[in-house]
């Protein structure tokens, strides 16, 4: 978690905007080519490609992870979490190996969790299948949250969901101008997991509750003036970067993070990014209610005609409207409790999903049939009642928690 502690200094050096506007078109247009891929990621795969799906490059003392489903953005599948596992451990365990680091084939780091399989799945009945994908995903996160050796996320691309959820622990996170971040689970009806409870509540001010209601994106240098990123560099020395870390013998982390700095690119979010409108963020996003955040966009546009608030506003209303209450909560609990606290509620919450409509109604309408138009259940905000977000929290009749080893391995706090 290294960077966002020190996030809010970031902040300040950046300066205030004068622009007024906000735009996110481009970012936006990238999700809905994910959505457009997303309905071939539940094909069947041989068992001879199974290992194919995360491979292995190392020499030295580094090793790295290379998620490799490219035609589909390296969205993660069960076989994918168990196999991370497994090597991780490994190399954890190997005293010859002192440092590792992840990275996505093609132009994607990770897209996220494999949810168009979990929609398949649940429609199928298959509920057990569901629950094993969700829970070894959460246990890798706090593996990697836990990890004894110094990590390096390669984020040369998108990085969403899940994606974020397995790169966000590492000790550094190298972004590059086609890094493009997001949670968006509340345009599917779920709610933001892997570990994001945990790491968007300890983003400055209120920016975690807007990303994480709204969906909305950041790229490279916005990871950056945030904290979500340690380093910058442009993907024309993504190479160069990786050659360097290859051919490291060390497992001191200021050794890697020279290395990394040797190759960085000093940038700032521009006039119009969401990181100089910090104080309208946190203006509008600190209610205590998704109804009085509305509210308070909506008095902001109509004293400002402001674009942002315009735009943010229109988003919302896309959402679930219990995912967005449900989200909300989820942010809140999570700037109160540790790692391991926030992946048992966040497997807890992902139970709950996939026992409501709003999911499997979601991924229909925004990655399977793609019509776009999800009758969410309840359709409106008013008609979310306190206890069905009560329900949420709550373990379901005949479930156990999600079981991590917090004996063995120190949570983040």
């Amino acid at each position: 978690m290294k960077g966002l502690k020190v996030a809010a200094g970031l902040l300040a050096r950046l300066g205030e905007a004068e622009g007024r506007s906000f735009a996110h078109a481009r970012y936006r247009d990238s999700y809905r080519g994910i959505c457009s891929l997303a309905s071939s990621i539940s094909k069947p795969i041989d068992d001879d490609d199974l290992q194919s799906q995360v491979l292995v490059e190392g020499k030295a003392q580094f090793r790295t992870a290379i998620l490799n489903r490219p035609l589909v953005l390296n969205a993660l599948n069960l076989n994918m979490g168990s196999r991370l596992n497994n090597l991780y451990t490994s190399w954890e365990d190997d005293p010859d190996i002192g440092f590792v680091a992840m990275k996505g084939s093609g132009r994607a780091f990770c897209a996220g969790g494999d949810m168009v399989a979990v929609y398949h799945l649940l429609n199928q009945g298959k509920r057990e299948a569901c629950k094993n994908f969700f829970a070894t995903l959460y246990q890798f996160i706090y593996l990697l949250g836990t990890y004894l050796k110094p990590q390096v996320a390669l984020l040369n691309g998108v990085t969403m969901g899940g994606g974020a959820g397995v790169s966000i622990p590492s000790t550094f996170r190298l972004a590059t101008e086609r890094t493009i971040f997001a949670t968006p689970e509340t345009l599917i009806g779920f709610h933001p997991d892997a570990g994001a409870s945990f790491y968007l509540s300890h983003l400055p001010g209120h920016l975690g509750e807007y990303l994480a209601l709204t969906g909305e994106t950041l790229n490279g240098v916005e990871m950056i003036g945030c904290g979500l990123a340690t380093h910058y560099t442009h993907s024309t020395k993504f190479r160069s970067v990786e050659e360097r870390l290859g051919n490291l013998i060390t497992d001191d982390p200021s050794v890697i993070e020279t290395s990394l700095e040797e190759y960085g690119d000093l940038v700032h979010p521009d006039s119009l990014s969401v990181i100089h409108r910090i104080e309208a963020v946190d203006k509008c996003f600190s209610h205590d209610t998704v109804e009085e955040i509305i509210d308070a966009l909506e008095t902001e546009a109509s004293k400002t005609n402001d674009p942002w608030c315009n735009s943010t506003l229109r988003r919302l209303n896309e959402c679930s409207p219990l995912s967005l209450k449900v989200s909300l909560r989820s942010i809140r609990d999570g700037r109160l409790q540790t790692l391991d606290q926030c992946l048992v509620r966040e497997y807890r919450m992902s139970l709950q999903s996939m026992a409501q409509q709003d999911l499997r109604e979601g991924v229909r309408a925004r990655l399977v049939d793609k019509d776009l138009a999800p009758k969410w259940n309840p359709p409106r905000l008013g008609l979310v009642t306190e206890g069905m977000v009560d329900q949420y929290f709550s373990l379901l009749d005949g479930e156990r928690d999600l079981e991590l080893p917090i004996q063995q391995r120190e949570a983040f706090t």
